[in-house]
This record gives C-alpha cells, structure tokens and sequence, in this order.
C-alpha cells in the first residue's frame, strides 16, 4: 500500500516510483518497458514522463542501436536534471565526483592528503564548496564515504590515522551531518523493484582541477549558489549524508552489484584494514548507531596483535593493504604506502596467500554466524580472491559447520571495482531526493525550469584496476 488518498497524491507516487526505477536500472530501459514493470497505463506513463521532463529531471531519446520506424524512447537523466556530489575519503587520498540519475559518475578531482583531520578534510570541503557553487541549483545533496566507524551522523574514528570522533561535517564546512544508517528514508523509501536490474555504472573521467568536461554535467548558475535554502554547499537536501565506506560499498552492491536481490548477504571491504557488514534486503545492517560495519575487529583468526582500535587479536590485522606491509617488512598502520602494498599483492605470492587464508578463516566464522546465501568481497579482497582464490577457500572450508559445507554460500569478488563507497553514496543521497518530499523540494527550487532537451553527447569511459571500458 502506497498511503495516496488522493489523485493527486497518486501521481506523486508514481513519479517517485518511475523515477527510481530510470535511477535503479542505470536508465537503460525504454518507456514501454518501465511502463510494463511498474504496471502503468500507457497513457498515465506517457503524462507522467512529459510532466517529468517539464521539471527538468527526465529527458527521454532514441534506444541505441535503433533503425527503422518509429523510435523507442529511453527515458534517462535531464541535461540540467539533479547531481549528487559523492566523495570516497579514502586513508590517504579522496576522490570527488558528480553523480547523474541512473548512476552515471563524472570523477572531478582526485587529490591525495595528509592524514590529519584538517589537512583532508579541509581541502576536500572548499572542493565541494566550489563544485556546488558551478552547478548551483542542480546540486541534491552530498554523500561522503569515510574509511572508519561513523556515529551520530558524522563523527568518525579512523583509528590507524589517530582521528577520534573527527566531526566530518563542521570540517567540511557543510554543518550538522546525517547518516546512511540513521536517515529513515535512506533505506525503506522508494526502494528498487525486485523485477528490475541494474544498469553498468558508468564512469566518466572530468577535468581534475576545474570540473567535469563532459558536455552531460553542466554548471547551474554561478551566483545563486548550491539551492540549499541556507547557502551552504551541502545542497537542496541539506546535510551531508555521512557513512562507513563498507557500509555504502554494501549498499551499492545491493543496489548495482552482485548482492541484488540476494535476501540475506556478507559483504567484506579491504583496503588498508578489513570492514564488513551483513545486508538483509539489500539494506546494510549497520548498528543501533551506525558504526557496526566492524567485521575486522572481531578476533577471528587467533593472533594476539594489538590493534590501533584498543582491542587485542582484530581480524584486520591479518588481512588488508597493512597486513601485506607487515609480512613484507615495510612500514604499516599509518595510512601510507599503498603503492608498496600492490607491489606486495603484484609479486609475493607467500603474502598474499597467507593474507588469503586469513580472509578465509574470518568468513568461515562469519557465515556460521549469519548463513548468508553469497559473500561479496571488494577493494584488496576481490584481489585475493582472484590471486589466491584456491587458498582463500581452503582455509574457509575446514572452519565451517557441517551443515554449511554441503551448500557453502559463494563468494564473489565485486561487480563495481574499488568504486563500491564512491557508487554508495551517491546512493545515499538519491535515497533522499527520490521521495515525494525531495521532488517537492526540487519543483520549488526550479520555478523557471526550461522546456529545452538538448541531445545527450557520447560517454567515454575511464578505467582503474579492478573495471572495464564496456
């Protein structure tokens, strides 16, 4: 049951409804398509698309590949429609990048930091700052992903870099911060149909320093600012959605990946250390107060290290960027040395098959606990999957009750690359604007829409370890 009383309040249902849907399939299906999957009329469908692209956040064009006859139309993002603005804060660099309806991803800056609170996050604040400033009104909301416990919605512990409850939001400049695990709408409101899939998450390279260069992502105007009703660069919705890295990793695997329509999943993270969180539903079990995507600091595997956390025997400190350091001899646990690490995982087989049977002992224990049906792995595990997946199952198999081993669940590396938080918290922020309250929201900020739809240019793709050029 949907709650509409009215017609009125149907057809707000039914836009947010055809607009999650263009969101969640990666805006490659036709209307005839949507129309069947959400069970529309042809004519309610066609009323809702023409109001859609009136307020600028749909425009529709030809199905590629189409010939002769009339054309198919493929109802995709607006020339001048929402972005999402989703940084992936990362122990030593962070990755900014503007996000289109259906997923399209134009990285704008890439920029290594320093490891101080300070020294990362002021940057990256005045970054976003002038990026919402060029797309002005176009701006939804930001979506951060940071490589620690989050709690209360944006104090974060990373405690390898020495951070303790580092309030993520005042040092970025964009006041008071929410969470993936604490917005009521992040997860229940305008969630996908279990009958649609997922488009390939596109990601298109901009200009590093001074914006996107793709045609498709278009400043607003300059001087009116971000559209946030207080001015700030946290956009029409206001504060930052802050979240765990694992925790949006999980979500957009839900979402995008290998974990949709998985009803109850594992999903690991590694990249200097270890994180994982269960997911129910497609939605990140998470905590009482959001920083419960901890898997690497549960004592595991036996060791009798101490981790920076506090805590004695972590599993992380077996598995992840820093492990692989440790067995090499190198320095470790400071944030550095990523580079040194892949070398590690590039030329040493020794350490990253004991690395590998360390990430096999944990999700032995892991899946006796939870009895997930498929186990996910990204960053540095989908690496060890696929250099040392043999060794990584072995490990696994003897840990597991005898129930478990005549039907162990799979375990697959990551259909998103290392751009799983970075594609989660775009996520973050859409799960907000894809309501009744975010379109009402977005018609009141664009009284004086434009009823142009320009032609959409071509798209290239970039490529980083671990994705393709498709």
């Amino acid at each position: 049951m949907n709650g509409a009383t009215t017609s009125g309040e149907l057809r707000a249902h039914n836009r947010v409804r055809l607009l999650r849907a263009v969101h969640d399939t990666g805006a490659a299906r036709t209307r005839s398509r949507l129309t069947r999957d959400l069970g529309l009329a042809r004519g309610t469908a066609s009323v809702l698309v023409a109001g859609l692209a009136e307020d600028e956040l749909l425009h529709e064009g030809p199905a590629p590949g189409h010939a002769r006859g009339r054309p198919t139309q493929v109802p995709g993002p607006h020339p001048r429609g929402p972005i999402a603005l989703a940084v992936d804060v990362r122990e030593d660099v962070w990755e900014l990048a503007a996000c289109e309806l259906g997923g399209r991803v134009t990285i704008l800056a890439v920029r290594p930091h320093d490891g101080t609170p300070e020294g990362t996050l002021g940057p990256l604040g005045a970054a976003i700052a002038g990026h919402a400033a060029r797309f002005g009104h176009r701006v939804i909301g930001v979506g951060v992903a940071l490589a620690g416990p989050v709690r209360h919605g944006g104090l974060v512990d990373i405690s390898h870099l020495g951070w303790r409850s580092v309030d993520v939001p005042a040092l970025l400049g964009l006041g008071s911060g929410t969470s993936p695990e604490g917005r009521p709408a992040a997860y229940p409101e305008g969630r996908r149909d279990a009958d649609t899939a997922p488009g390939d998450p596109d990601i298109r390279p901009g200009d590093a320093d001074t914006g996107p260069g793709d045609p498709d992502i278009r400043p607003g105007d300059a001087d009116t600012g971000p559209g946030d009703a207080g001015g700030r660069p946290g956009g029409l919705l206001g504060a930052p959605v802050v979240g765990n890295d694992t925790v949006l990793a999980a979500l957009a695997e839900a979402r995008r990946g290998k974990l949709r329509d998985v009803r109850v999943g594992l999903h690991l993270h590694v990249d200097f250390d270890l994180g994982g969180v269960l997911v129910v539903d497609g939605r990140p079990v998470a905590g009482a107060g959001g920083a419960g995507a901890e898997f690497g600091h549960m004592p595991l595997t036996g060791n009798r290290r101490r981790c920076p956390c506090g805590a004695v025997g972590c599993w992380g400190m077996d598995v992840g960027a820093n492990a692989l350091l440790r067995h090499a001899g190198l320095a470790h646990g400071s944030g550095r040395g990523r580079e040194q690490a892949e070398h590690v995982l590039a030329t040493s087989e020794e350490a990253v098959t004991v690395t590998a049977r360390a990430l096999g002992r944990g999700i032995a224990a892991l899946v006796n606990a939870h009895d997930p049906e498929v186990v996910t792995l990204s960053g540095h595990g989908a690496d060890l999957l696929e250099r040392a997946g043999a060794a990584l199952r072995a490990a696994c198999e003897p840990g597991l009750m005898a129930i478990r081993r005549d039907a162990p669940p799979r375990i697959e590396g990551t259909a998103l690359g290392w751009r799983g938080a970075l594609l989660g918290a775009m996520e973050s922020v859409f799960d907000a604007f894809l309501t009744t309250e975010g379109l009402e929201l977005w018609r009141k900020n664009h009284p004086d829409q434009g009823r142009d739809t320009p032609e959409r240019q071509s798209v290239t793709h970039s490529t980083r370890k671990g994705e393709s050029a498709t």
